[in-house]
């Protein structure tokens, strides 16, 4: 394997444990991604798809805290899709990378069906990015196909009893409990919060395929120590640690 391209930069996720390359000016994977794969509960010998892998940071850290799983990635960017390829060589855990767009699912995947569908959707509604130039990066923030549509996409590559598992905006939530009425249940949501006291700005929320059982709100997550931040000091707080760090997982919900 050569060294990373000029534009392309290496990154440590866990602790350093995982080195990840992704390009230096587009979009950047930073904690959401490591979130998330904390938040799947997925068992060794079950199968993960995971929508819009970018340069493969959640399913790789999910791999690394679970072994055994077999992972594929949906990437329609090809650029992002080579570097997930690459960073699943260079890490030493098995992900197949697609490339295709949700929302005209490749053929290869409506054939499979999961165990597991996670997703970090883009951030922005479309028009709300600045620089639409920035290639990779507007694409990313771009939310040119809606919330509702990646649950969608999700819960059709999901078996009866599967999981899917996303983190988003908290402003969203409403929509992601409407996309999941009537064909998901057993929903938990847990809020995350730059702060205690502070609004939360994420969610994470979690639910069964075809399952029936209630709706669960658990307390805050919260990711920094201390009521602001003091520079050139980590406050990140234990569970936060933990979890970014030392790749464990969730111990809620």
């Amino acid at each position: 394997m050569t060294g990373p391209a000029p534009d392309v930069t290496v990154d440590g996720f866990l602790g350093g444990r995982l080195q990840v390359r992704q390009p230096q000016n587009g979009y950047r994977a930073a904690t959401d991604p490591v979130f998330l794969a904390a938040w799947v509960p997925a068992k060794s010998g079950e199968s993960v798809l995971e929508l819009g892998c970018g340069v493969g940071v959640a399913s790789l850290c999910l791999g690394a805290r679970v072994a055994g799983l077999s992972q594929t990635g949906l990437e329609l960017q090809t650029d992002y899709a080579a570097l997930a390829r690459q960073n699943s060589e260079i890490n030493g855990i098995p992900l197949q990378v697609v490339e295709g767009d949700l929302a005209r699912m490749p053929a290869a995947l409506k054939e499979q069906s999961f165990d597991h569908v996670l997703a970090n959707p883009p951030f922005f509604p479309a028009g709300r990015v600045s620089k639409p130039q920035d290639g990779g990066k507007s694409l990313a923030f771009v939310n040119e196909n809606s919330t509702g549509i990646w649950i969608d996409a999700g819960l059709r590559r999901l078996k009866a009893g599967g999981v899917f598992s996303m983190v988003h905006l908290s402003e969203q939530l409403g929509e992601i409990l409407a996309g999941l009425s009537g064909r998901a249940g057993n929903v938990t949501i847990l809020p995350v919060t730059a702060r205690k006291n502070k609004p939360a700005k994420r969610v994470l929320v979690r639910a069964t395929k075809a399952a029936r059982g209630p709706l669960r709100l658990l307390s805050p997550f919260v990711v920094h120590s201390g009521d602001e931040h003091v520079q050139g000091q980590p406050d990140y707080s234990p569970e936060a640690e933990g979890i970014l760090r030392l790749g464990k997982s969730f111990e809620r919900g």
